[in-house]
């Protein structure tokens, strides 16, 4: 799941790479919100939880880990959709799909951080674990 994950946030970093070089030509930064919230939670807290999962393969195999990266990655893209047409259209209609994508990616992220302080361990422990039998 670590490399898929990688992957993943690298198709974000295109994304915020091209919106970002697209407001600079264009010489405006409307669309600035976009940009950071797909760079910070799609391209570098996906790669970091890449990382992590890939690191710790036992890790990456649970149901929780399972679960962040769908509830991140359906909720990130419906927040920075509703977030640019809200902004393009200027239109607040937008704000409840805003809302659920960013409830959406807040559970998923949440969901990681308790998983990573509940079970994440070094591979070193849990195999000295296994092997004293406890």
């Amino acid at each position: 799941m670590g490399i898929k994950l990688i992957k993943i946030s690298a198709v974000y970093f295109g994304i915020g790479i091209i919106l970002g070089y697209y407001m600079s030509i264009v010489h405006s930064y409307a669309l600035t919100p976009v940009h950071v919230h797909i760079n910070l939670l799609g391209w570098t807290s996906l790669t970091l939880a890449g990382l992590i999962y890939y690191l710790f393969p036992a890790f990456s195999e649970s149901k929780l880990a399972k679960l962040h990266v769908w509830l991140h990655n359906i909720g990130l893209p419906v927040m920075m959709i509703g977030l640019f047409f809200m902004i393009v259209l200027e239109n607040q209609a937008f704000t409840p799909v805003v809302a659920a994508g960013a409830t959406l990616t807040a559970i998923g992220v949440l969901i990681f951080v308790y998983h990573i302080l509940k079970n994440l361990k070094s591979e070193r422990k849990a195999k000295k674990v296994v092997n004293d039998g406890c």
